[in-house]
Order: C-alpha cells, then structure tokens, then sequence
C-alpha cells in the first residue's frame, strides 16, 4: 500500500520532464526516472555531510589504531536509506509535503557520503603523510642511512587540505573515458557496487517491504557466523558473483604464492635476503610479494567478453548521460598542471617533472587496479602507491628521497583509489538507473567535502591524544612502515632481495603468455586459462580469501544443477545479502574491537609442524 502510494507520488513530483523507462535490470513495475540534474538534491547534499561527517570520525580513529581500515560502503546505502526514509516520516506526520526519496536520490546520496568518508581512509594520515612527522624520523633512526632530518614536515590544516584537494580530484577523471569499457563491453562484476544496488534496488520497489525481511534474515544469517566463526560472507558472496574461472585464478595464485613459492623463499633467508630482517621489510620476503604481483598485474592484458547478453535499457540510460571524452581529457590536464605547480611549492623536493611522469602513468595503473577491483573486489592502490614511492625514493636521491617517494606514493595512491572507487559507485548506478553525470557530479562533492573534514578529523586526534607512540592506543602503525619503505628505496634496486627482479620478468612474462594462450587457443580451451590479473591478487594480500570465493562458485554450481531456473533468479540476491551483511556488521564489529571486546569463540587453522 505505501509501496504503491510512494509510487504513484513519484509520477506526481517528476510530472513532465520524467521519463517513463520499462526496465529489464531494475526489479519491479516500469517506473519513471527523473533527469540527472534532479537526482542531487539539497537534503541529499546535507544527509552526505551528515553521515560522511559520522564515518570519517569512526574510520579516522580506526586507521590510526589498527591501520585496517574495512569497507563500509553497504552500510553507508543502508544508512542513507533509513535517513532519509525517517525524516520523510517526520515530515509527512507534520503534513509537509516532500519530494519523494527515490533509489537514484540513495545512490546520489551513498556516492557522495563514501567520496566524502574515502578522503579519511585513504588520505595518508596514518600512513605516508604522518610519516612525514618528526616523531616517525625519530623512531626510523636518526642514524640510519637515508633518514635525513631535512624529510620532515609536520602535519598543518591548511597544507593537508591543500594537498588533498590538489591530488584527490584528478583521479575522478582518470578512467570516466573507460567506464563503457569496463562496465559495459567487458561486464566486470564489481560485487560490492553490484551488491549495493541490490540492496538499493530491494528497498524503492512495490516488493521493498518483502525484500527488506528477506535481506535482513540474511543479514542476520551473516552476523552469526561473521561474530562467531570468523567466516566472511563477503568473499563467499562475491564469490557468488564473480565468474568461475576468476575464483579457479584466485586459487591457482593463493597455492602456487603461499603454498608453493613463499615457504620455499622462506627457506632461503639468510641466503637471499638478511636473517636479521622482518618479514615485512621490502629487502625481505614482502620485496617478492609486492614486485611479482605488480608484475603479473602489468602483464595482464584485458580481454572482451562477448558471451553474456547486455542489460540494453540499463545501458541505454548509462550511456545517455555520458562525460564527453573531450571534457574529461581537457580537465584530466587541466587538473594535472595544477596539481604540478602547487605539489612542488609544497614539496621541493618532488619536481614538477616527477608529477608529470606519474599523472601519464596513472591512467594505465589506474585501468590495471579498476579491472582488478571488477574481478576480484580488491581495491590494491596501495599496492601501485608502494611501487611509486620505491621507485621515487630511489631516483630523488639520498637528500630528497624519502620525501619525494612518500608524496609520489600518496599522489599515484589517490588517483589509482578514487578511480577505482568511482567505478565502483558506477557499477551501482547502473543498477539503479542513475545517470553518470550526477554520480561523478556527487563524487566531486563528497571529495571536495572530504578534504575539509579528514584534516580537521585527523587533527581532533592528533592534538587530543599521543598519535604515533608505539607504546599508547594511536600507535598508527603505518606509518613507521612507510618511511622505512622510502628510507629503503633511496638505496635503488640493488636494495631489494635477491633473484626479485628476475622472478618479476618470469611472471611479467607468464602474464603476456597466458593471454596469448587464451587468444590463440579454440574459445571453450582459453575459458580455463588463468587470469593472472585474478593470480595476481593472493600472492599479496594472502591465501584466505580465495577459498571462500570458491566456495561461493561452488554454491552457484551446485544450486543450478539443483535448479537452474531458480539459482538465476535468486543467485544475485542471495550473494548480495550476504555481501550487505558482512558490510553491516563490520561497523559494529570495528567499534567493539576499538573497545577491547572480543567474539566467544573464533577457529583458527595453523600449518601442521
């Protein structure tokens, strides 16, 4: 009844300029959509800074604690729905009228309040900015080769702001020209941003009210064993939604990585790299992680997918509000040239030239990281940061090395990050029938509010509390580790472990192979021929995930022989629920960890001795 009747006053609002759109990919009756530029809405601007405001308190004292900072863009859908949902209520009971909350007014909303969040997760404030700091020069070492006192810079509002805003908005531009590309031509599944429209889409239809019972019994369902046996519905949903020959990659990397090659290198130690180095020093075994995936990742060379049919009415509305590649290409420089006059007023020793050389190469890392994040989820920014700030330190020399590579690293990081991200969100308008135009229009905002607010949340922290002291609760962590990195990479190359590099060109090679393979060989043999992209993610990030992935493949391939008919229809539902699930709880989860609680019971599986 109120389902209909919130239908029905949508016409009513969106009267003449709305557009009646029978859609196939959207669930429920055809609908009308209202033009892009009555998607951004005042309210919705404002329920942004609310609840961008919220998170990047909550993800700001979680970065500089643990330094894992988790995903929470489901949460911030759902949130923005019972916003938005509560206050249209309190009006309605005031019998004042209100524009009907629609799912391209949520996306809107969701887009810009996880932009505004992201600037806090991702600004580098307890990593490569705070590594800046005076008390991080001292815990490297005042006497350790390449530490030099002239790498400090001690964190400010004004330049952190002014660094954000000149490094966070160019990567908005990086891949709008390749959105078609990703999303349409290759069909990359992107499970979290497909997961948030079907959570989106479930709550705006005549069906919401029993879709959101079902959704939440698998919320719930998700909690349980997220709490209690420490299993991630996440990756098992996504799972679901990926490909199978995907989570097949995932588990060739995870065995020939951790399985096979880490132990026998560990073996080594002592040979190849120091006995006396950690394990996460890039002269030891974290060198080999972080060069050879990097490797295979470049390697890889995306292939068209022509067997899945086209969702042609979402992709008519998607492709309709597009960004002219001319204006994307003129800001993308425009933003550039800006940002190669401010960064070096800021930061002599990286040169405009450095810049340059970054910003030509971000686009092509920024397309390996989003066609990366479309198969597996894995956002692996900082990955491609880590590279640029080896590579920088090593060519700015002693005397500037450690500031130049942790600025490069931050400038690559953003531009790689934010693009992916924006995918992301535009996988869910997609979904949603949201246009293009007031995605990257609402992204824009959440970014520009959240250069404001990250400095100004950080700083809360940073003058209320000890942030850095390995010895007190703001220890952040990461940043130690990154200016270590840099002290590293001002050695050059010869400072990395032994046979790295020549191990980088085998799978660099490896990588051009398997996609020559897969080009050459007859259609139904290349289907099984890994993708190193998908290889590529484990031998990093580690083992365990991509097990619950196939387990994910393994539900779908089972529930279709069962029931075909029924596993098409549901199998996008399920997943999404228990992505949406997984998404809630680590909200509530982070928060009970900051504060000392721990799960009654967790399994945890050890190599036998």
């Amino acid at each position: 009844m109120n389902a209909e009747k919130r239908r029905r006053d949508a016409v009513d609002w969106e009267g003449e300029a709305a557009e009646e759109v029978p859609v196939d990919c959207v669930p429920g009756e055809a609908r009308r959509i209202v033009p892009w530029t009555k998607q951004i809405t005042v309210r919705g601007i404002l329920a942004s800074l609310v609840i961008g405001f919220i998170y990047s308190v909550i993800v700001m004292k979680v970065a500089l604690t643990t330094g894992l900072v988790p995903n929470l863009n489901v949460s911030t859908a759902l949130l923005t729905f019972l916003f938005l949902q509560s206050w249209d209520k309190l009006l309605e009971r005031a019998g004042i009228a209100s524009r009907p909350f629609t799912r391209q007014e949520n996306t809107v909303i969701q887009t810009c309040a996880v932009a505004c969040y992201g600037i806090a997760v991702g600004g580098g404030f307890g990593s490569y900015l705070l590594a800046l700091n005076r008390n991080t020069y001292l815990l490297a070492g005042v006497d350790t080769p390449g530490n030099s006192p002239e790498g400090i810079k001690e964190p400010g509002i004004g330049w952190m702001a002014g660094f954000l805003f000149v490094s966070s908005f160019v990567g908005l531009l990086a891949l709008v020209p390749l959105r078609k590309i990703m999303i349409i031509d290759y069909k990359l599944a992107y499970p979290s941003g497909t997961a948030t429209a079907v959570l989106i889409n479930g709550f705006h239809t005549p069906q919401g009210d029993n879709m959101a019972k079902y959704l939440r019994l698998l919320l719930l369902q998700s909690f349980s064993f997220r709490f209690y046996f420490d299993v991630s519905m996440t990756y098992i949903g996504a799972g679901m939604i990926c490909s199978r020959l995907v989570n097949l990659s995932l588990l060739i990397g995870a065995v020939l990585s951790w399985g096979i090659m880490w132990p026998l290198i560990g073996k080594l130690k002592g040979v190849w790299f120091p006995l006396s180095l950690p394990e996460s020093s890039m002269k030891s075994l974290n060198g080999y992680k972080v060069f050879i995936s990097i490797s295979l990742i470049l390697g890889d060379v995306p292939a068209y997918d022509d067997q899945n049919p086209q969702e042609m009415r979402c992709n008519e509305v998607f492709l309709r509000d597009g960004i002219p590649l001319k204006m994307a290409c003129i800001g993308y420089i425009f933003l550039s040239v800006i940002s190669m006059m401010v960064v070096p007023l800021m930061f002599p020793e990286l040169k405009w030239y450095y810049i340059l050389f970054a910003y030509v190469l971000a686009p092509c890392l920024g397309f390996c990281n989003a066609y990366g994040a479309g198969l597996t989820d894995m956002n692996m920014a900082y990955n491609y940061g880590k590279v640029a700030l080896f590579v920088l330190a090593a060519v700015s020399g002693k005397s500037s090395g450690v500031v130049a590579g942790l600025v490069g690293c931050g400038l690559i990081k953003s531009i790689v990050s934010i693009s992916s991200d924006l995918m992301q969100d535009l996988k869910t308008g997609h979904q949603t029938l949201t246009s293009p135009r007031s995605m990257l229009l609402s992204q824009g905002i959440g970014t520009a509010i959240g250069c404001i607010i990250a400095p100004l949340t950080f700083f809360l922290f940073y003058k209320a509390f000890d942030v850095g002291n390995p010895d007190r609760e703001y220890k952040a962590p990461y940043a130690l580790l990154y200016r270590n990195m840099a002290i590293l990479g001002v050695e050059g190359f010869s400072a990395l472990p032994n046979h790295c590099l020549e191990l980088c060109y085998g799978f660099f090679a490896f990588a051009v192979g398997a996609n020559l393979t897969r080009d050459l060989m007859p259609k139904t043999a290349g289907e099984w021929v890994p993708l190193p992209m998908a290889m590529a993610v484990p031998f990093l990030v580690g083992a365990y995930f991509a097990i619950d992935m196939c387990v994910g493949s393994l539900i779908v391939f089972i529930w279709r022989m069962v029931n075909k008919g029924q596993a098409d229809l549901m199998v996008p539902a399920v997943a999404s629920g228990l992505i949406c699930g997984d998404g809630l709880w680590i909200l509530p989860s982070s928060i009970l960890a900051l504060a000392g609680v721990q799960p009654p019971f967790c399994m945890n599986f050890m190599a036998s001795m």
